[in-house]
């Protein structure tokens, strides 16, 4: 949609001084469908190659294209205004996964990873064997014919 593309034209520098958030707006809303959000892969080609012209006045079409998809090739979305872990005093002790007792103890692997729904779950094999037998796939060896 028009908030997250304006957000990586913001951090792929293609906004600037010649390039404004408000001509971000007006291509993106031109190229997007009626009534639609959001942008296919072939509309996003053909706003960077508008605002390519725009961004790079001084290049050629063709060498504006080329610096712009060089300007956001590789860039990661970015984390500005994120909320960052904490890792002081009692949170540090609270998320250590090694001092958890218990039930607890049973949703972490011994990396402290969470194990999902196994660790939550008492997960029952529905493969016809009654529930409380223990020596499931012994019978064969048990009962072979000597």
């Amino acid at each position: 949609d028009n908030k997250k593309f304006s957000k990586l034209c913001k951090e792929t520098g293609i906004m600037g001084k010649l390039v404004t958030s408000t001509d971000v707006d007006i291509i993106f809303s031109k190229y997007k469908p009626k009534g639609g959000r959001t942008i296919t892969v072939k509309e996003f080609g053909v706003i960077l190659d508008e605002l390519s012209a725009k961004r790079f006045p001084k290049k050629s079409a063709e060498d504006a294209k080329v610096a712009m998809r060089d300007l956001i090739t590789g860039k990661a979305p970015g984390t500005k205004g994120t909320t960052k872990v904490s890792k002081k005093g009692a949170t540090e002790r609270l998320t250590d996964t090694s001092k958890y007792t218990g039930t607890h103890k049973e949703r972490f692997d011994a990396d402290g990873k969470g194990k999902g729904i196994e660790g939550r779950e008492d997960v029952i094999e529905d493969d016809g064997y009654v529930v409380g037998y223990t020596n499931k796939g012994t019978y064969d060896e048990d009962h072979s014919k000597e």
